[in-house]
């Protein structure tokens, strides 16, 4: 089984700013070694790494994991999408074998329409050359921006994180469900079922709570293009690994065979085109 979402980190204050005084659990390091003894309690055998950092240095360094810890299967990265030297950061980089994907943090960006820029659709275009994934990571608010995106690179992989972060907290549905649901009819987009204990009530969550957004989930992507991650060890926050990955797994367990190795093993390998 493969976990599509996770992080590492040497933590330090000025590296990790979004680290604030509500996240004391995650002000430490938190490196392979650790998650590896998890991922064997909960059954994992591989996983995806993705950027916390938007630098070139942090993407550097997960690769560099990856080519030591061959649980790693892939590493989504960071490069700035903007830069008119996108191609040589690329070319910098694209020799890992193990470098799969990109992500920027656009919920982060003042202007919500960032990823619809010129200077940033000119840094997509770049991708589908390279054969990388984009990882999208939002706000609900942002979901109809990341479906004319969709729409604009029809041969370009995406990736929807944390289900696109629906208001679990408050019990919500619409309008995430709606857009949600719209963004889902564009063949060329994933979702992870990854983020929501983060997205509830940290310490009075429950699976009932999740169940609807998951449901929601497999409604508009299908078994065929969903998949699994912790998003350790920010899950921390709220729950263990293990009973992260037990969210999914209650989820899958009444599925065929075929569909619960779609959702655990197969639409990772495919659309980020991992090699095991």
């Amino acid at each position: 089984m493969i976990d599509a979402h996770h992080h590492f980190w040497k933590y330090s204050p000025e590296q990790y700013g979004w680290i604030d005084s509500s996240m004391e659990v995650l002000k430490r390091d938190y490196l392979p070694e650790e998650l590896e003894v998890e991922m064997q309690s909960a059954g994992i055998t591989g996983t995806v790494v993705v950027q916390a950092r938007q630098n070139l240095e942090e993407t550097r360094w997960l690769l560099e994991l990856a080519s030591r810890h061959a649980f790693i299967k892939g590493v989504v990265g960071w490069v700035d999408l903007c830069s008119e030297a996108l191609e040589q950061q690329l070319n910098q980089i694209n020799s890992f074998s193990k470098l799969v994907g990109v992500r920027h943090v656009i919920q982060d960006e003042a202007d919500d329409r960032f990823m619809l820029r010129a200077d940033f659709r000119a840094g997509i275009s770049f991708l589908e050359t390279y054969d990388l994934t984009y990882d999208l990571l939002l706000y609900p608010r942002h979901l109809t921006h990341a479906l004319k995106l969709a729409r604009l690179f029809p041969r370009q992989r995406f990736v929807l994180d944390h289900l696109g972060k629906p208001p679990i907290r408050t019990g919500t549905l619409e309008p995430w469900k709606s857009d949600l649901g719209k963004l889902a009819e564009c063949p060329n987009v994933w979702c992870k079922l990854s983020g929501m204990v983060t997205e509830a009530d940290l310490q009075d969550w429950s699976y009932r709570d999740l169940l609807p957004y998951m449901e929601t989930v497999l409604e508009a992507f299908g078994p065929g293009r969903i998949m699994v991650g912790s998003d350790w060890p920010v899950c921390t926050l709220a729950g263990s690994y293990q009973a992260v990955m037990e969210i999914a797994s209650g989820f899958t367990s009444s599925m065929s065979g075929t569909d619960r190795n779609k959702i655990w093993i197969q639409n990772a390998m495919d659309c980020y085109q991992l090699k095991l």
